[in-house]
C-alpha cells in the first residue's frame, strides 16, 4: 500500500474519492478505475478502490463499523472478528483491568474492542502499513488509543495491567506436537516470547488447533466459536486464568460458556431417541462429555464427538437431532432405502468414518421430492447410518 496515498485518502478530498469508489465498488474494476482516474492519480485511485472493496468484505467481521474502517488484505484476513474481540475485552473488564497493550496489533481490531469497552489501550506492530491503518481506524471511530511501530519483544509492557498478543502464524495445522513447537518458534513474536508472556497477567490468541500438551500448566485454554464456526483459541495466564479448559459459543442468542469444572464425565451408551452434535469449540476444548452430562446422555463412542440421549434439550453447545431410524450402512442398500423413501435432497453428516459426503451423494444419484439428513458414524466399532431430523 502506498502510505502517502493512504494519508491523502483521509483528507476531505480523499474521502470524497473514497465515497465515489464505494459507489462503484461492485462494478467492473477496470471501468470503475478508469472513471475515477479522471479526478485523481492512479496511486490514489488504487488505494481508494482497494479500501472500498475491503470494506465490503469486512462487513462479515466488523458489521456496520466496516463502512468507516480501513484495511489491508492480509490485515483483514488475520483480524479478530468483532464479536470475539468484544468478548475478550469484556473478560478483561470483568477481571478489573484498566490498561492493555496489544503486542502485534495489526489493523487494530482488538484495540477497537478494548477502547469501546472503556480500556486504555496501546498497540505496537512491526509493519508501518498496519500501524498507519490501526491509527486511522481509532481516529475514524473516534476512539482513544496510541499505536506505534515497534518490536513487541523489545517493548516494556510492565506498566500495563494486561499484555495481549496475536502472533503472526504460519503452518502448524494438523501437525504433531513437535511440529507445532517448531512452527510456533517461527511466529512473530516467537513461541519462546509467548511463553515468557504467559508468566504474567496476559492473553495470547492462537490457532484453535493448538495441542493441549503445548500449553503450560496453569494457563487457561479458551476455544471460541462464532456462528457455529471455531474462530480461535485464547490462552489466559496469571490471574486471568480461572479454569484449564473453556469453550465459548457466540450465537444469535448471545454468549454461553462451558468449562472443565462443568464436566463430570460420561459413559458410552446405546443410541437413544436423540443425537447431539457438539459445537466445534466444545470439541476442541475436550468437553464433549460435559455436553453429554448436560443432556442426560452419553457417548456413541469414546473417540467420536457425538452424544446421544433419551431426552430432548436445546443447548447452545450442540445441535440436536431426533433419531428417526437406523438405515443400512452399506452403499447399495442405503441407496435403495433412500429411494424407497423418495429422498432426492440429502444432507450427509459424518464423524469417525472414511466417507467423503460429496462423493457419496454423487454416487447415490438420488431423485425424489423429499429431503433428509443422515449421520454416518461408528457405534460399537461398527459403521452406522442414522436417519435424523434436526430440531
Amino acid at each position: 500500500m502506498d502510505l502517502e496515498a493512504f494519508d491523502w485518502l483521509r483528507t476531505d478530498e480523499g474521502q470524497a474519492l473514497l465515497e465515489r469508489a464505494t459507489a462503484v465498488a461492485g462494478e467492473d474494476p477496470l471501468r470503475a478505475q478508469t472513471a475515477l482516474r479522471r479526478d485523481a492519480t492512479p496511486e490514489r485511485v488504487a488505494v481508494a478502490m482497494s479500501q472500498a472493496q475491503l470494506r465490503r468484505r469486512a462487513m462479515a467481521k466488523f458489521g456496520d463499523l466496516a463502512a468507516r474502517m480501513y484495511f489491508t488484505p492480509d490485515g483483514l484476513e488475520q483480524a479478530t472478528r468483532l464479536a470475539v474481540a468484544e468478548h475478550r475485552a469484556a473478560r478483561l473488564v470483568a477481571f478489573g483491568a484498566g490498561t492493555v497493550i496489544d503486542l502485534g496489533c495489526g489493523i487494530g481490531g482488538d484495540l477497537i474492542a478494548a477502547a469501546r469497552a472503556g480500556l486504555t489501550a496501546a498497540g505496537v506492530d512491526l509493519d508501518p502499513e498496519r500501524v498507519a491503518v490501526a491509527r486511522a481506524n481509532l481516529a475514524a471511530l473516534d476512539l482513544p488509543g496510541a499505536v506505534s511501530v515497534a518490536d513487541a519483544t523489545a517493548v516494556d509492557h510492565s506498566p500495563f495491567d494486561v499484555a495481549f498478543a496475536d502472533p503472526a502464524r504460519r503452518g502448524g495445522r494438523g501437525r504433531a506436537l513437535r511440529g507445532w513447537q517448531s512452527d510456533a518458534e517461527g511466529w512473530t513474536p516467537p513461541w519462546s516470547f509467548v511463553l515468557s508472556l504467559l508468566e504474567r497477567d496476559a492473553c495470547v490468541k492462537v490457532a484453535p488447533g493448538i495441542p493441549h500438551d503445548l500449553v503450560p500448566t496453569g494457563v487457561e485454554m479458551e476455544f471460541v466459536s462464532d456462528g457455529g464456526e471455531v474462530k480461535e483459541a485464547a490462552l489466559w495466564a496469571g490471574r486471568l486464568a480461572t479454569v484449564r479448559r473453556r469453550a465459548t459459543v457466540i450465537g444469535d442468542g448471545g454468549l454461553a460458556t462451558l468449562t472443565d469444572e462443568d464436566d463430570p464425565g460420561a459413559d458410552v451408551r446405546q443410541i437413544g431417541e436423540f443425537l447431539y452434535e457438539p459445537d466445534g469449540a466444545v470439541i476442541r476444548a475436550g468437553l464433549v462429555t460435559a455436553v453429554a452430562a448436560g443432556v442426560g446422555g452419553g457417548l456413541l463412542d469414546e473417540q467420536i464427538a457425538y452424544v446421544t440421549s433419551d431426552a430432548s434439550y436445546r443447548t447452545p453447545f450442540a445441535r440436536g437431532y431426533r433419531v428417526l431410524e437406523e438405515l443400512p450402512y452399506r452403499e447399495r442398500a442405503l441407496r435403495a432405502a433412500l429411494r424407497e423413501r423418495g429422498i432426492g435432497r440429502l444432507t450427509i453428516k459424518k464423524r469417525g468414518v472414511g466417507v467423503v459426503p460429496e462423493e457419496l451423494r454423487r454416487r447415490l444419484s438420488l431423485q425424489g421430492p423429499n429431503e433428509a439428513t443422515i449421520v454416518l458414524t461408528r457405534v460399537a466399532d461398527q459403521g452406522t447410518c442414522l436417519l435424523v431430523r434436526p430440531f
